[in-house]
């Protein structure tokens, strides 16, 4: 856990400056030293999901945005944060965590509440089921909400919820829990957590396979979507369980294996992750992906929805074609019969924000295009057993 002591405006400086080792030192709480050695040693601090400085912050790293119309610039420092500073700074971040919207609930349908434990710890989640479901086997989509949301905020945010009564399927909203990481971020810069039968990866997996055991889910039509850390989340379960996902949804995320600890995951934000060879080889089976990037995201660099892209192109040829719309640049990759493999939507004039969200969900754009309409359409094109 990162304690109130803890310098968090100086070390996004060093962050921004380059001064990785430095900034380590200062999120762990101890004094600079000559040898960073120990330093690597330490526990990974994991407040990630920032927005990096700009005129209208004053300069600073600040809590990335949560859809509250925002306050006049902080006064910068000159010297060290003060412990009045600091004290600000966390109660914003307190409470843009504890902030949080509900979903509308259609009449005759349900929202659970669930628990999944395993090997690797537990997660509580959310299960939506539809006003209209009579036991029928149905779609299943999981949500992996993005940094200090929730499930019930991420659900009213995207209103994916609507969706499941529109198109007729389950929606699961896992949750993260600060025990896990205190912004309520799901670890995908943590190598731990990006590999197939180990920490967050196999609980997701888990609990989407506990609701394909006690609901008739249809055969080979389970998709999992994500933003932010969600959206990267989701781009590793697509890379590890291609087996159990027929097409994975990422907005505002990055590709599996863009960092591996925090000084790489502050790298790739910036301006893209080196993914190494290994983490797409030619033989590994690739999941139909749709993404979404606003082209004002300084959060997560929009390269980050390419490197998605380029991650998840088969090896087989696709024909491209490009659709310029109200506000977005959609590029699409079909395969011989026309099916959509690959889409690719850049968002122009939207920042680090689910597009044509609700707004009272946090990190929510109204704008279109509608990215959970777009999501479920293209979702529900593909299936495992009919690739």
């Amino acid at each position: 856990m990162i304690r109130p002591s803890v310098d968090m405006m100086e070390a996004l400086r060093l962050t921004r400056q380059g001064k990785l080792e430095e900034a380590m030192a200062v999120l762990q709480g101890v004094p600079p030293v000559a040898d960073a050695a120990p330093r690597r040693a330490m526990a990974k601090a994991t407040v990630i999901d920032m927005a990096p400085p700009s005129a209208a912050s004053g300069n600073a790293w600040t809590a990335a945005p949560t859809g509250a119309r925002p306050g006049p610039p902080p006064r910068r420092e000159t010297g060290p944060a003060s412990a009045s500073v600091r004290g600000a700074f966390f109660d914003r971040l307190r409470r843009s965590e504890t902030a949080t919207a509900s979903p509308a609930l259609t009449s005759g349908a349900t929202f659970e509440s669930h628990v999944f434990v395993n090997e690797a710890g537990s997660r509580n989640y959310k299960l939506y089921v539809p006003s209209r479901y009579k036991g029928e086997a149905l779609p299943l989509v999981v949500m992996l909400h993005g940094c200090t949301q929730s499930p019930d905020d991420f659900a009213a945010g995207t209103r994916m919820n609507d969706q499941a009564e529109e198109e007729m399927f389950l929606v699961a909203y896992p949750e993260q829990p600060k025990s896990a990481n205190p912004s309520k971020c799901w670890n995908w810069f943590d190598g731990r957590d990006q590999q197939r039968g180990h920490g967050e990866p196999s609980l997701i997996a888990g609990l989407t396979r506990r609701i394909m055991h006690d609901y008739p889910v249809a055969t080979g039509r389970v998709y999992v979507a994500g933003l932010s850390a969600g959206g990267a989340a989701a781009a590793i379960m697509g890379a590890t369980y291609p087996d159990l996902y027929a097409a994975i949804g990422v907005h505002s995320g990055l590709a599996c294996g863009a960092a591996r600890d925090l000084p790489s995951a502050f790298a790739a934000m910036r301006g893209g992750g080196e993914l190494a060879s290994s983490s797409t080889p030619a033989t590994r089976t690739k999941v139909p992906t749709i993404v979404f990037h606003g082209d004002r995201d300084t959060t997560v660099n929009p390269v980050n929805g390419d490197q998605v892209i380029a991650q998840a192109k088969p090896a087989t040829s696709l024909k491209t074609n490009v659709v310029r719309g109200n506000g977005y640049v959609r590029t699409i990759q079909v395969d011989d019969t026309g099916r959509s493999v690959l889409e690719h939507w850049f968002l122009q004039g939207i920042g680090h924000a689910w597009s044509g969200g609700n707004p009272s969900g946090s990190y929510t754009d109204p704008r279109g295009p509608d990215a959970s309409r777009e999501m479920v359409r293209f979702f529900l094109q593909h299936s495992i057993n009919a690739q």
